[in-house]
């Protein structure tokens, strides 16, 4: 393991203009450096790289990171690769920190060589494969039938395993090695006696995304069965977690922008050699959730082609239910079919790339898919037909985690099954419950979806329930700019508790909350707050964020949380809120400014404590405090991938290339803090009043805390 110390002192070090300018030329606009995107075809630069945040942002497609993201995803370089290269380029090695038990280090030290010498096997036979197509005319004669050129099967390292039983004998010393049988290159019979696996084959490497050679795949040219034949599971491959040709199609699928999964090697192959190079496939098995996983790594769009036919077509669904539990409102996936004559390889030789394109433009989305395939199953001219169809929908849609998409599906197979949004929701939610009752069905449930996908730092909050209540506490509706309204027995007011003197009037004037315009959206601690149903409102604009007037939506919950539009129906989701405006503003200035968090002490993150919404606040302090970054691009690199704090610096990253410079961002901090403060003081009050004051002790505190009031005013 790399220490992250070592990690942020190269961050520190290396400067992301030079790194990127190896690859894109960049020109100079304005504070920032500007190029075309190596990520997606464009014609007008919307690249930007910021050499004093040290992070690449491109508007277009929105592809950002730090120096070692940028190698990672340009070059293919595994982590560790990228912290060798940017390390050399700067003059210093990589050391190594060890925090492993005895027993864990020696669990690695065996793993490690056991992928080593498969490894070492696999390219050996693969140096062989590659010779052997050299010197065979009928598997040269089979490649150009099928119209491939020797470039393109020099790109896939296309080989010939040879027809000799054990033709592997020639280039391994010992034969009888068990790592040939481990490996799967040779099978061993009942009676000891060994031959290899691949015999009159053309041969297809399998490589994992960061192109180690783990495996391989066999098309048989003349008569036999089976026509295609895979390694078997080792421990270096998996063909449920593998995808052919996506180390290949690596750049092919950024320059598209989607990727392409079709069912055979030879169709990734021939696609790649009539222009269309972001195509991956499955290694002769069904579509698994791993599968999708590694798909949407590499996408947010990806397109499944299939047969047409009833093999074809049953593929798919599998694939689709592959794919529920990753669903998110900011991925598109399609599922195209081909006439029964053609698989994508025909198709394009007879009507061209573009018209391939044009197809998968046009394919049906998942959405569309499921409800249609749902619909044919069924008779729905009779309410048995219609019942059942639901009754079959129902986990399926169960298992799609809580998002937009979830909702305008229901929407879509209530009207499909001719119920109203309420009944719908109501009989997903008695689901729900009866599930829950006899133990949960392990693919309904929001909680369960959502938490299967969420990665292993994610918190699970409980899903709302069908009148749309949902989670968090009364404290989390606070202060408004949450994107639920305030509770009804509290308004946002900087008045004073009654029993505060004179001293204290105006406070409200020099502590008001600050205008938020075209804040984003990103996740915040904490759901809303309020209780039953309340009136319209919307942030209001004049003299401050703080403030609410009359607007279109509607609380329409119970209990704590769930704040929806008037006219939403359906399920309830658990959205990204939009970050409160204080912690907005905050997580601004430290991202401008991180040296900040040098000045900090226990102290002020206990004032940080004492503010509403403002945990994402102390996380990006102590992430910076503990990794020692000092720019927005350090930042990004020591967060965790699957934590809130990435995901919130990943959404302000845009917004703050077009930032300038404060003045003075020391006074900035100190005087939010003072605000936090001030806050938390006048809550302590207000209960203190609502109690009565009749101890002595609590008028004692009451006038401390006046003092540091009116301390925080002329401050």
């Amino acid at each position: 393991m790399i220490p992250e110390s070592f990690i942020q002192d190269l961050l520190a070090r290396v400067d992301v203009v030079d790194v990127v300018g190896r690859y894109v030329q960049l020109r100079k606009g304005g504070a920032n450096l500007l190029g075309l995107c190596p990520f997606h075809n464009e014609k007008s630069p919307s690249f930007t790289v910021s050499p004093t945040k040290q992070f690449y942002h491109c508007f277009g497609c929105g592809a950002h990171g730090s120096a070692i993201t940028f190698l990672i995803e340009h070059t293919g370089a595994s982590f560790p690769e990228a912290v060798r290269t940017l390390a050399g380029s700067v003059g210093l090695s990589v050391p190594e920190e060890d925090r492993r038990s005895p027993q864990q280090r020696a669990e690695s030290a065996r793993r490690k060589e056991e992928v080593s010498r498969h490894t070492q096997a696999l390219d050996v036979a693969q140096t062989h494969y590659l010779k052997q197509l050299r010197a065979s005319a009928p598997a040269i004669r089979y490649l150009k039938q099928r119209g491939l050129t020797g470039e393109i099967a020099a790109q896939f390292g296309l080989g010939w395993s040879g027809t000799d039983r054990q033709g592997l004998m020639q280039v391994f010393p010992r034969y009888d090695d068990p790592v040939l049988v481990e490996s799967g290159l040779v099978i061993e019979s009942e009676d000891g006696r060994r031959y290899d696996r691949f015999r009159e084959r053309i041969m297809f490497p399998i490589r994992n995304a960061r192109g180690a050679l783990i495996g391989f795949g066999g098309r048989i040219i003349g008569k036999g069965e089976p026509k295609y034949l895979n390694s078997p599971e080792t421990p270096v491959f998996s063909k449920g977690q593998e995808l052919y040709g996506l180390w290949e199609a690596r750049q092919a699928i950024r320059l598209e922008g989607q990727v392409i999964v079709v069912e055979g090697y030879m169709d990734v192959v021939g696609l790649a050699q009539l222009g269309i190079g972001n195509a991956v496939a499955t290694l002769g098995t069904a579509t698994t959730p791993d599968h999708v996983k590694k798909l949407l790594r590499t996408s947010d769009k990806v397109v499944f082609s299939f047969d047409g036919d009833k093999a074809g077509r049953r593929a798919a669904w599998r694939a689709l239910q592959a794919c529920l539990p990753a669903l998110r409102d900011d991925i598109t996936l399609r599922f195209l079919f081909l006439p029964d004559e053609h698989d994508p390889d025909s198709y394009v030789r007879e009507f061209g790339a573009e018209a391939f394109r044009a197809c998968m433009a046009e394919a049906p989305a998942l959405s569309r898919f499921l409800l249609d395939e749902l619909g044919q199953r069924h008779n729905l001219g009779e309410a048995e037909g219609r019942a059942a169809c639901l009754h079959e929908a129902m986990p399926l849609i169960a298992a799609i985690p809580p998002c937009a998409l979830r909702i305008q599906i229901e929407r879509e197979l209530a009207r499909q099954v001719q119920l109203t949004p309420e009944e719908m929701t109501q009989i997903m939610a008695q689901q729900a419950a009866k599930a829950q009752a006899y133990g949960g069905a392990p693919d309904a449930g929001q909680g369960q979806a959502a938490a299967r996908n969420a990665g292993p730092r994610a918190v699970q909050r409980p899903a709302a329930d069908a009148t749309g209540g949902g989670s968090g506490s009364a404290a989390d509706g606070m202060r408004g700019g949450d994107g639920g309204p305030p509770s009804e027995d509290w308004a946002p007011s900087f008045d004073v508790p009654a029993y505060v003197d004179g001293d204290f009037d105006g406070m409200s004037q020099d502590y008001e909350y600050m205008p938020d315009p075209g804040m984003g959206s990103m996740p915040e601690q904490g759901a809303g707050a309020g209780a039953g149903k309340q009136q319209g409102w919307q942030q209001g604009k004049q003299g401050g964020g703080g403030g609410y007037g009359k607007g279109q939506g509607k609380w329409q919950g119970k209990g704590k949380g769930g704040w929806r539009r008037e006219n939403e129906v359906g399920g309830v989701i658990e959205p990204r809120r939009p970050v409160p405006t204080l912690a907005k503003r905050l997580l601004q200035l430290l991202l401008s400014h991180p040296e900040l968090v040098d000045t900090m002490g226990d102290q002020q993150l206990e004032v940080i404590d004492h503010g509403p919404h403002l945990g994402m606040v102390r996380d990006l302090i102590v992430l910076a405090q503990s990794s020692g970054a000092r720019h927005l691009g350090a930042l990004l690199e020591a967060a965790d991938p699957e934590s809130d704090i990435h995901l919130v610096l990943r959404s302000m990253s845009a917004d703050l290339l077009g930032q300038e410079e404060l003045p003075h961002p020391q006074a900035e901090w100190e005087d939010a803090l003072h605000r936090i403060e001030f806050d938390s003081l006048r809550a302590e009050m207000t209960e203190l009043v609502k109690g009565g004051l009749k101890e002595a002790a609590e008028r004692e505190r009451y006038q401390e805390l006046a003092q540091r009031c009116a301390i925080l005013k002329r401050a």
